[in-house]
């Protein structure tokens, strides 16, 4: 099974006629929705409903990581961020993995229920304290920290049914510029950046990781183009170094980190000759139907691995563990705060 190679957004939060008509063509294959989609359950609900009524097949995603990154906030769990984690697992590590595990599978659990097929979680960049964009999303300093409990958070959403994304390849969290704003420079040797940040998106994907997202940086030692258009971040070391058969989703093409490649159409040419089998395009809706028209014309192939993201059908959660899984967070957030 094949489906669309876009991904992109649309403006409200409920469906207009022109995007109806948009998402029912056959090179949509995905659909990210942001904060200004959602004001509450019920109208979350609503709108999903609509959306599956036109494409029962779409994929649809969110960031719904915790901390600042959650989309969906009034009627959902707060969730912590994901370094409050890092700081109790050099107390007590078994403590730390299990709690990682009930925080993946809360965020997908309450995801699910609306039948919302992935969060693009979890992070696996490198907390060095030099990416301000990154920061507390990390889970921690070290690759041990990062690759437990990333991958008991990845094992929580698997239980309840969703596939798990590590981002962002081979690691954001050595560069300060933002890359949303501008493309961020790493000057660091190959076997620096293998030694360290690759060990955390290697280890999760011997576990089952479904999902890799690129960084848009330029890593001047290894290769002249940012990663998410690199062949050889993406197809030597991901697809053969690395044995990766998961997906391969683009950061979102209208961040200033990917603007170098060229217009829109360029962008995602460039992301999918690279080894991307979906491309992102958000906040951006002229250069969503800038690519819409390239994908139309263009012999590029449809991924079949993009149907494997797709969750599982959403089961009954038990009450009492669901009490327990957002007492749990509500403690993590406070802890969050109080370290702060």
């Amino acid at each position: 099974m094949t489906t669309g190679a876009l991904m992109l957004d649309i403006a409200g939060t409920e469906l207009t006629t022109a995007e109806a008509k948009q998402l029912k063509r056959p090179e949509v294959g995905g659909l990210i929705l942001f904060a200004r989609n959602y004001e509450s359950p019920a109208q979350l609900r609503t709108l999903m409903v609509g959306i599956r009524a036109i494409r029962p097949d779409l994929l649809v995603a969110v960031d719904q990581e915790g901390g600042r990154v959650q989309r969906f906030k009034e009627g959902f769990t707060r969730l912590p961020p994901m370094a409050v984690l890092g700081q109790l697992w050099q107390q007590d590590s078994g403590s730390a993995i299990a709690q990682a595990h009930e925080m993946g599978w809360l965020l997908a659990t309450e995801l699910r229920e609306y039948d919302i097929d992935l969060s693009f979680a979890p992070v696996l960049d490198m907390d060095y304290g030099v990416s301000s964009v990154i920061g507390d999303r990390a889970f921690a300093a070290s690759t041990a920290g990062v690759e437990q409990l990333a991958g008991a958070l990845m094992s929580g959403m698997h239980e309840a049914g969703m596939a798990a994304t590590g981002k962002h390849f081979p690691g954001h969290g050595a560069v300060e510029v933002d890359s949303h704003h501008g493309l961020p420079v790493d000057e660091r040797p190959f076997a620096q950046i293998e030694a360290q940040d690759i060990r955390p998106f290697s280890a999760l994907i011997r576990r089952g990781l479904d999902a890799i997202m690129p960084a848009h940086i330029q890593y001047t030692q290894v290769c002249s183009q940012p990663a998410g258009f690199s062949e050889f971040w993406l197809q030597r070391q991901l697809r053969e170094a690395l044995r990766f058969d998961g997906v391969i989703f683009s950061d979102d093409l209208s961040m200033e980190g990917a603007a170098a490649v060229g217009s829109y159409a360029k962008r995602a040419e460039a992301a999918l000759t690279a080894g991307c089998d979906m491309v992102l395009v958000c906040n951006a809706p002229r250069a969503a139907t800038e690519v819409l028209n390239f994908l139309a014309t263009s012999n590029e192939p449809t991924s079949y691995r993009i149907a494997r993201m797709r969750a599982r059908p959403k089961r009954q959660a038990d009450p009492e563990r669901l009490a327990r899984a957002r007492t749990l967070a509500a403690s993590l957030v406070a802890m969050s705060e109080s370290a702060a």
